[in-house]
Order: C-alpha cells, then structure tokens, then sequence
C-alpha cells in the first residue's frame, strides 16, 4: 500500500534526473524489487521514513547506472581509439553533475512536500505532470485565477523556505 501511494512521486523523481522513459521504467523496476527484496529480508527498520528510504534506494540505483554506463562508454567501436567526446570532461551528464542534479530533485522534493496541499497539488500538476493552469483548474474544480493564486503563493512560499534553509539549487 505504501509502495502504490508513492508511485508517481518516485517516478517522476527518477525521470526528472535519467530523463529517459525506459531508463525511467527499467529503474523504477528495479527500485520496487530491491524494496520487496529488503523487506521480505527484515532490512528495513522503521525509524524513519519510509518515502526517504525509497527514494535513497532509487538514487543508489541511478547513481550505479550511469556509473556502469560511463564504464562502458570509455572507448570507441570503430577503431579502439580513446572517445574524447564521450569522456567525462565533454560529457554533458558526468557523474558530479547527476549527483548535484538529484541532490537538487531531492531538495526541491522535499520543500513541495512541505508547502500547504492545495499549494502543493498546482506545482505537481504544474511542473511534474505538464498540466496548462485550464486543466489544473478543470481537474481540481477552482477557477484558473485561484490555480494561479496557488501557484504564485507556493513559489512565494519556496523561495521563503530556500532563503531560511539557506539552499543552493543551482545546477551548474
């Protein structure tokens, strides 16, 4: 039950950093075996989240895929020769910048949860789910002038929590 609720929050989670769809469901796969896995073992202990375990558990398995990936990416098939595009120092994904891109996802996951429900809803429905503010209005029964009130007031409350946190959520 606990895996169905959060579904949609750990995919999109996943997507927003391998930006690929089968990677995504190939990942997300593998996240809810590993999480049947460790259960079934008795490795989870409840003293925490259990939302924050899974999604550390989808962060380790991204972080191994493009690991493996950048190991089979070294060398070029056509002539054995060095691949200087596909070195890090020219690749548009190293492995720093996915860590610092899903540090970012996780933060700025966790300040969403934490802004009001309604707040919340529009900027999921808004960023996550590609939703106009028509739609979002049509899906949650307000006018589009109140979605959009919900929107500027949940940027507002971000950019308050960002500031008193003192995060930095620059990409680069």
């Amino acid at each position: 039950m606990l895996i169905t609720r959060h579904k949609d929050r750990l995919y999109t989670y996943i997507y927003l950093i391998v930006k690929n769809k089968d990677l995504t469901d190939d990942i997300f796969q593998d996240v809810f075996i590993k999480v049947i896995q460790s259960l079934r073992a008795g490795k989870y202990r409840d003293n925490g989240k259990f939302l924050a375990w899974v999604f550390r558990i989808a962060h380790n398995l991204i972080i191994d895929h493009f690991r493996q990936e950048k190991m089979n990416k070294v060398y070029s098939n056509d002539d054995f020769e060095l691949d200087l595009f596909n070195s890090d120092k020219f690749s548009d994904d190293n492995c720093e910048d996915i860590m610092i891109r899903s540090q970012v996802c996780y933060e700025v996951k966790e300040l969403v949860d934490r802004l009001p429900s309604d707040q919340k809803e529009v900027i999921v429905l808004r960023h996550y789910k590609g939703l106009s503010f028509k739609e979002i209005a049509d899906d949650t029964d307000v006018s589009i002038n109140t979605a959009l009130g919900r929107m500027r007031y949940a940027l507002i409350n971000l950019r308050k929590m960002i500031e008193e946190n003192q995060l930095n959520l620059q990409m680069s």
